[in-house]
């Protein structure tokens, strides 16, 4: 059985866990003037890469709080699990810096 590590209560079991899909999504700062097409993307397109994703996920049935978790969507692993509001663990941070970087810019460039 999958593992997961809430850093609120510790390691529980994946049935006390839901996925709530990808995280580190901002929302863009001037939504109103957006295209349906633009907002379309925003709402509806995700990554779903292959390796890892950062995602959101809520303990659900336990503490009921939303965390971090970096998931590698092949092998199902849970690499790290952080509080909302903190920083991306140091040893994936160079990782997805960049990414996030991108997301904002374009959240501002609308």
């Amino acid at each position: 059985m999958l593992q997961i590590n809430c850093p609120f209560c510790g390691t529980r079991a994946e049935i006390e866990f839901t996925c709530g899909g990808e995280g580190g999504i901002v929302r863009p700062l001037n939504s109103e003037a957006m295209s349906d097409a633009e907002w379309g993307d925003y709402v509806f397109m995700r990554k779903n890469p292959k390796g890892l994703q950062h995602e959101q996920w809520r303990h659900s049935s336990g503490c009921g709080r939303w965390f971090n978790a970096l998931r590698h969507t092949v092998s199902y692993r849970f690499e790290a699990t952080w509080k909302i509001g903190e920083p991306i663990p140091a040893q994936f941070a160079a990782e997805f810096a960049a990414e996030s970087a991108a997301v904002v810019n374009e959240g501002a460039a609308v």
